[in-house]
């Protein structure tokens, strides 16, 4: 009796881990679908159009080259952690030791497309139009100001 109460035990445990690795593995996984950044809790009246990434091209690199979670100057963050919105400590303007939210956007993005370029390795824009679409509209009013 005590045999099968361990073997019991053992299987309910096995699943236990299995179960929990299978839901560490699914919260790391990379969003298969674009995002867009906005981030319109900062950028009230943003100058550019809002960007859209794409998870699926950057399957490459891996996740802490974008999310951090800065403590004593080292990156803590670990896959399958809470993903903070970057506004959550970049804000407008930078603060203390944090770059404001459109450096670090762009020092992340940009920075890593140049090095990438300079390595002659597969690359990103680094272009403010191949990121920034044009806002919706925004060609229609230049057409109808020149027009006039």
């Amino acid at each position: 009796m005590k045999r099968r109460g361990r073997v019991l035990l053992g299987l309910i445990l096995g699943v236990a881990v299995l179960a929990a690795f299978t839901l560490a593995y699914a919260a790391t996984k990379a969003p298969d679908q674009d995002i867009t950044i906005e981030s319109k809790d900062v950028f009230k009246q943003p100058k550019k159009a809002p960007v859209t990434f794409s998870h699926t091209k950057h399957k490459e690199a891996p996740c802490t080259a974008c999310h951090h979670e800065f403590k004593d100057g080292q990156n803590v963050w670990k896959e399958g952690q809470e993903v903070k919105k970057c506004s959550a400590c970049h804000q407008f303007e930078a603060k203390d030791k944090v770059v404001g939210l459109e450096k670090a956007y762009h020092d992340k993005c940009q920075g890593c497309h140049k090095n990438l370029k300079k390595e002659k390795k597969k690359s990103g824009p680094t272009a403010c139009n191949k990121c920034h679409p044009k806002k919706a509209g925004e060609a229609e009013e230049k057409e109808e100001g020149e027009k006039k």
